[in-house]
């Protein structure tokens, strides 16, 4: 039987599944479905681990989206430290072949992306109570693989919009470009008003939008507001 404290969630962390049941989970780092393009280190499995104060909220937040006709689908959630250094790497890495720019990131620099504000060096994900999320309509299973398709923004300019099966945001998640910012009016106004759904939602429960990314929330009285973990994601972990 595992005994280390290495091998248990650290306390207040838990399973998410394990608080809401039917919880739709794509983490697409734990894919090669990223920007990286590439399984990030630190995730081993499609396991959503947060902090119990935010997966309780999170809780109230999925069933005021079925009160709409949605349910919530979780991209990311606990990150480790691991995975931003993963990132820092690839960033810095000029041998790196970018096999995923044209998805993830075509009109800027993969070097900039932290300057820009759509990576962070210490990151709220590390600190368990941050989440990225978007809507799907009950009933509705995610897409894999992702259908690409072309989508013209407002100014004109094209990007990849990878469908995945959930709601139409006018961007996909981790599309680091200014059509992704909340209000961004690159997207037409019913992305923007799916957009203002989601965001009521999570407000409605006490998390905060952060306005670069319209599928990233954190809660806003985290329980470890100074705490970077680094355990990796995996289901192995006894419960603390």
């Amino acid at each position: 039987m595992m005994s280390s404290w290495s091998e248990k969630l650290p306390p207040g962390f838990v399973y998410l599944h394990e608080i809401i049941p039917d919880i739709q989970v794509s983490l697409r780092y734990a894919t090669e479905e990223n920007f990286l393009g590439c399984i990030v280190n630190g995730y081993y499995t499609n396991v959503s681990i947060m902090t119990e104060t935010a997966a309780l909220a999170l809780k109230q937040a999925q069933q005021l989206a079925k009160e709409h006709g949605y349910q919530l689908v979780i991209y990311d959630s606990y990150r480790p430290q691991k995975s931003v250094d993963h990132f820092i790497k690839w960033s810095e890495d000029p041998n790196d072949s970018q096999i995923k720019k044209d998805h993830y990131y075509p009109r800027i620099n993969k070097e900039d992306a932290f300057d820009l504000g759509y990576i962070a060096k210490k990151s709220g994900h590390t600190r368990g109570s941050t989440i990225d999320l978007t809507l799907i309509q009950i009933g509705k299973c995610l897409l894999n693989p992702l259908v690409p398709i072309e989508r013209v923004l407002n100014d004109k300019s094209a990007v990849l919009f990878l469908d995945d099966g959930t709601v139409d945001m006018g961007s996909s998640f981790d599309l680091l470009d200014e059509a992704s910012h909340t209000n961004s009016t690159l997207v037409n106004k019913d992305h923007q008003q799916m957009r203002m759904l989601l965001k009521d939602l999570m407000e409605k429960v006490g998390f905060i939008n952060y306005e670069r990314e319209w599928w990233h929330y954190t809660l806003k009285n985290e329980p470890f507001p100074d705490t970077y973990f680094n355990f990796d994601v995996k289901l192995s972990y006894l419960r603390s």
